[in-house]
């Protein structure tokens, strides 16, 4: 059982990330925590360290609707860079989406390991942790 080093979130909200980070430090999740406002972003920081796997995340927690580049179309182009990657990455899908249509369509995508709405509670993250923990 491996635990995470690099938490990485990718969504728009600033509480969020701040009540987010706080959860991860306060509950010992991990030792590094990445925070970008939009998919473009992400993709950035990914492109730029696509082989340098220490710098990259053991877990993403992915929004959907965020301005300038939505988690869908991170996805698409994650998948894209993917194959380049040579870093086990988890994918779990965080947002306020409700819709039935955006749940059916991540449990399409095979990198997507859980669908969460939000609010994302300590204990809710906490067992997401611990998911990859026993899984790797």
């Amino acid at each position: 059982m491996k635990k995470p080093h690099t938490l990485c979130f990718i969504d728009d909200d600033e509480i969020y990330q701040y009540a987010i980070a706080r959860s991860v430090k306060a509950h010992h999740l991990a030792e590094k925590v990445l925070v970008f406002m939009d998919g473009e972003e992400a993709m950035w920081f990914f492109n730029d360290n696509v082989n340098n796997n220490e710098n990259l995340p053991d877990i993403i927690f992915l929004d959907i609707n965020m301005p300038i580049m939505d988690g869908w179309q991170f996805l698409d182009e994650y998948l894209k860079l993917k194959p380049r990657i040579t870093k086990p990455i988890t994918i779990y899908m965080i947002t306020s989406s409700v819709d039935p249509v955006d749940y059916e369509h991540a449990k399409r995508i095979s990198e997507i390991s859980d669908y969460v709405v939000k609010p994302i509670k300590p204990e809710i993250l906490k067992e997401l942790v611990e998911k990859y923990t026993i899984a790797n």
